[in-house]
């Protein structure tokens, strides 16, 4: 059994999902929300987001880590908030000697749905069923998405060496 965390990063709302999985069985550990506020100092939310995804993969003995690898956002404000949080996480995961897996929206939904062009209920409907949980929120059901993505992957990267 492996277990790993998948992350959908934002500076406003990240979500993580810890999932365990192997061979036919797949089990969701834990699942939350990283929140930063507008009004905080933008070096405080970074940290903040930061010392979350630390915690949690210090907790719950996280093995490898995934994320959705980047799109450009059309408003270059939002762009650079989502790089900053992104570089925040990253670094949060590689401070716990961790690397991390990168994945395209397409090849997540692909996992999850069979359809990368699946939305988000779809995602977060098939992700409830794989996992036997009631996630409400699109950032967490995004996050286990990522990591179910990752575990379905494993098989493929040991076989090239990856």
């Amino acid at each position: 059994m492996s277990v790993v965390i998948g992350i959908d990063p934002g500076l406003a709302n990240t979500g993580y999902a810890v999932v365990e999985g192997g061979g036919s069985r797949t089990r969701l550990l834990t699942h939350g929300l990283i929140r930063t506020e507008p009004a905080t100092p933008h070096a405080r939310r970074l940290r903040a987001l930061h010392d979350g995804i630390a915690t949690v993969v210090a907790e719950h003995a996280v093995e490898s880590a995934a994320i959705e690898s980047w799109f450009v956002h059309p408003v270059s404000k939002a762009a650079m908030g989502m790089a900053e949080a992104r570089g925040a996480v990253l670094v949060a995961i590689a401070g716990r000697g961790l690397d991390v897996e990168e994945y395209s929206p397409n090849s997540i939904k692909q996992a999850v749905t069979g359809s990368g062009r699946a939305d988000k209920a779809q995602v977060r409907t098939m992700v409830n069923r794989l996992l036997g949980a009631a996630l409400t929120s699109d950032h967490t059901a995004d996050a286990a998405a990522v990591a179910i993505c990752h575990l379905g992957s494993a098989p493929l990267r040991r076989a090239i060496g990856g």
